[in-house]
């Protein structure tokens, strides 16, 4: 069920709604918009009954959402969703494109801060790094642990781009709530449900992707775990499905950009490196994303791909991220999209290495 407040609706009102639907047992999500506010109603086994809360002060209207995903859809929230940053103009989804760039692993202090600096210049906002990598195999390299997250908590500060890592599990979730910017979620991990749960308890923005063989249904139900929890600062990421095809390492599936942004308020991103797993294919198709409308992209950039410890094959040259940024500054233009700056080091000098506070949604 959707409790649709009046455009006139007072904090207080939705106030009083929100602590009526939670005196009736259930859990109530409000999602602010530009022209109303939205209160999602969920922990219902079968229909609420909606004659006390229509009769309630601000209320428009109570409706019925019959799509299984009711957060994360836009029958709630009609308008898209925004993440916002403390002490930053970047912003997630929305006019800006996010550009987040960087290592397939944070490998050594030296390593993560020439590329830093190649993509800060480039005009990236965001760095990835992973700290703990699930790999195939055991004995692949699995990361550097919290030694990695402290490494892209210098960066950061250095250089003023936000932190974008992945959460394994309970343990290194914690550890990457406190440190980055936004939690990623890998794909091996998109129905790991304890996890999305634990996610959604932190109050950092989620980059979810797509699992290897999930349907859209899959992919948005996901989200909606991790919404269910109280956290709705989500970005979603293609980054490729497992197919039948053998000249590239996954499929991407562009066609899933315009699906989501249908049914979903939230934004959603592209992974043109997982996507493809070579090297001569992720400009090509990062310029495809940008122009199929895709809120941005996450990139692998490595200065000597050839000793990369992990993903070196799909890992662009500095000097191809240089090319990549440009070509898709012009692709944004025309679709009257741009590419904003990263905070200046300066503005962020007063952040702690431990991390940023939480986030925003509007």
């Amino acid at each position: 069920m959707l409790v649709v407040m009046q455009a006139q609706a007072t904090e207080e009102q939705v106030r009083a709604v929100c602590q009526k639907i939670e005196a009736l047992g259930y859990r109530a999500h409000s999602m602010p918009g530009a022209q109303r506010t939205a209160i999602g109603i969920t922990g219902n086994k079968g229909e609420v009954e909606s004659g006390s809360l229509e009769e309630m002060p601000g209320v428009q209207e109570v409706i019925r959402v019959s799509k299984p995903y009711k957060l994360v859809s836009r029958d709630t929230k009609p308008d898209n969703t925004i993440i916002k940053f403390p002490n930053s103009s970047v912003t997630i989804g929305g006019h800006d494109l996010a550009i987040i760039a960087g290592p397939c692993g944070i490998e050594t202090r030296d390593q993560a801060f020439t590329i830093a600096e190649r993509v800060a210049r480039a005009g990236a906002q965001f760095f990835r790094g992973g700290a703990y990598k699930p790999r195939t195999s055991p004995y692949s390299f699995q990361g550097l642990g919290e030694e990695g997250l402290k490494i892209m908590a210098e960066i950061r500060d250095r250089f003023g781009l936000l932190i974008v890592t992945e959460a394994v599990d309970y343990e290194s979730l914690e550890l990457v709530d406190q440190y980055a910017d936004v939690i990623q979620i890998g794909a091996r991990n998109m129905q790991n449900f304890s996890l999305l749960k634990r996610a959604g308890r932190a109050r950092k923005p989620v980059l979810l992707k797509r699992g290897i063989a999930a349907t859209l249904e899959e992919f948005l139900m996901a989200a909606e775990y991790i919404m269910s929890e109280g956290n709705y600062n989500i970005v979603l990421c293609e980054r490729g499905v497992r197919t039948f095809a053998d000249h590239t390492r996954n499929t991407l599936d562009l066609s899933i950009v315009p699906a989501v942004q249908r049914l979903s308020h939230l934004p959603i991103i592209v992974d043109p490196s997982h996507g493809t797993g070579k090297r001569n294919k992720v400009t090509p198709l990062s310029r495809a994303a940008v122009a199929v409308g895709a809120d941005g992209l996450i990139v692998e950039v490595h200065h000597d791909p050839d000793r990369a410890l992990s993903d070196g094959m799909q890992s662009l040259f500095p000097d191809q991220f240089d090319t990549l940024m440009a070509q898709v500054r012009q692709i944004a233009a025309v679709l009257g999209r741009s590419i904003s700056k990263a905070a200046e080091p300066a503005v962020l000098a007063g952040t702690s290495s431990a991390g940023t506070s939480r986030q925003s949604t509007s």
